[in-house]
């Protein structure tokens, strides 16, 4: 039984320390958005933070679409690259718009040897 809860409770602690560095490395830049502000900001910018992880764990269990181009782009920092240089240049009427248009036009970066 002891080791059960033991195992249970490394789990558990591996799934907290996955959960913290995505949301501090890739893309959410948690730890960046404390200190600012005088009253309340700092807690405004963690649970907005918060929310979109939520939103985008959700999208990742049951939106086909979303599913495909996290498949496409996969790590969350490509993600984020590539949604904030798409957005800045090009307009789209919706999410739905801008995924489809992810999967149509994408086309891998080749490695190019720099020896």
């Amino acid at each position: 039984m002891l080791k059960k809860l033991s195992r249970l409770h490394a789990a558990d602690g591996k799934l907290s320390r996955v959960g913290n560095n995505v949301l501090k490395n890739h893309g959410y830049n948690l730890e960046h958005n404390f200190g600012h502000g005088e009253n309340h900001l700092c807690e405004l910018l963690l649970s907005l933070n918060l929310l979109a992880f939520l939103f985008h764990t959700i999208l990742d269990l049951v939106n086909y679409t979303y599913q495909k181009v996290r498949e496409l782009l996969v790590t969350r920092t490509t993600f984020f690259k590539d949604i904030r240089t798409l957005v800045k240049y090009l307009w789209f009427k919706d999410c739905s718009h801008l995924f489809s248009f992810i999967l149509t036009e994408h086309v891998p970066l080749k490695k190019v040897n720099s020896s």
